[in-house]
């Protein structure tokens, strides 16, 4: 009798655990016809397995025959991958071909935006789309830099610095001898870590300049309060920094100005606020943190 163990093609010549276990306990490893060349021929180098045209051997057979049974998360990750690539290379598209990471740069916001619109309608088809449309971003970004003769980077890079990443930044999780117990914690943890390993001297640092004046605004906010600056120097009565937001449009408007610019205006002066006390501090030879509330205000100006 002949045992079926399902291989997926599009990892290569893999076998699972469980797998591997028997096909090492075979007498004899089959090969099904419909596996694709490149992959027989390395289960055929790795394995001893042979061909369909091979008589049967007596003992325990096993057949390894294509499928997508049992896979790994992650399989078609793979296989997008590889289209990305197939999509840039020479007989490609040209249009793929064609881009650059600037000229990306309008769909990368785009499809974010999409994405983000999606989640918030609560649109689960729409959230499964727009999440492939940004990762598509991903692979094309990836691929571009691949190219790159100077500094070459290629998704597998890009990939395990962000595992190197996400392990370093939860020892609680990966390491030995810390623990958190909240998600605040986690995240005041966190911001530690990111100024360790980022070398920032501001809890501002980091913050894409890029983003709308309002979502610059709310960052800048958050971090600073996450950083332990009282909110009452965020927005004093009357004359806020951050201020009411919908009062600095309405003046703005009123005034026939950008909206945005006033919004920006305002973060830029929050920004220069925080960063001024850190460097004030810093020049007293004085440690600012969430515990120190009163160190922020003696050094806010």
């Amino acid at each position: 009798m002949t045992e079926r163990v399902t291989v997926d093609p599009r990892l290569g010549a893999v076998l699972s655990a469980a797998a591997a276990r028997t096909v090492a306990a075979a007498d004899q490893v089959r090969l099904h016809p419909d596996l694709p060349e490149a992959v027989a021929a390395a289960f055929a180098r790795d394995l001893g397995a042979v061909g369909p045209e091979a008589p049967t051997a007596g003992g325990t057979v096993v057949e390894l025959v294509p499928g997508h049974a049992g896979a790994p998360p992650g399989t078609e990750l793979l296989e997008a991958v590889r289209v990305m690539d197939r999509l840039r290379s020479p007989g490609g598209c040209p249009w793929d071909a064609a881009q650059t990471p600037e000229s990306l740069l309008r769909y990368l916001v785009e499809e974010t935006y999409e994405l983000y619109d999606a989640v918030a309608a609560g649109d689960r088809d729409a959230v499964r789309e727009e999440l492939g449309d940004v990762l598509l971003q991903v692979l094309f970004h990836a691929r571009i830099a691949q190219e790159d003769p100077a500094d070459p980077f290629g998704v597998d890079v890009v990939a395990g610095e962000l595992v190197a990443k996400l392990v370093s930044r939860h020892p609680h999780v990966f390491g030995d001898g810390e623990t958190i117990t909240g998600a605040d914690e986690q995240q005041v943890r966190w911001e530690e870590l990111k100024a360790v390993e980022k070398r920032r001297e501001s809890a501002l640092d980091g913050v894409a300049a890029a983003q709308p004046g309002a979502a610059l605004l709310g960052k800048y906010v958050s971090r600073a309060l996450r950083a332990g600056v009282p909110p009452e120097l965020l927005a004093p009565a009357g004359d806020g920094i951050a201020g009411d937001l919908a009062a600095l449009v309405v003046d703005a408007v009123r005034a026939g100005d950008d909206p945005e610019g006033a919004l920006r205006a305002a973060a830029t002066e929050l920004s220069e606020h925080v960063r001024g006390a850190e460097a004030a501090a810093r020049a007293a030879g004085e440690t600012l943190g969430p515990d120190r509330p009163e160190a922020w205000r003696a050094h806010w100006s």
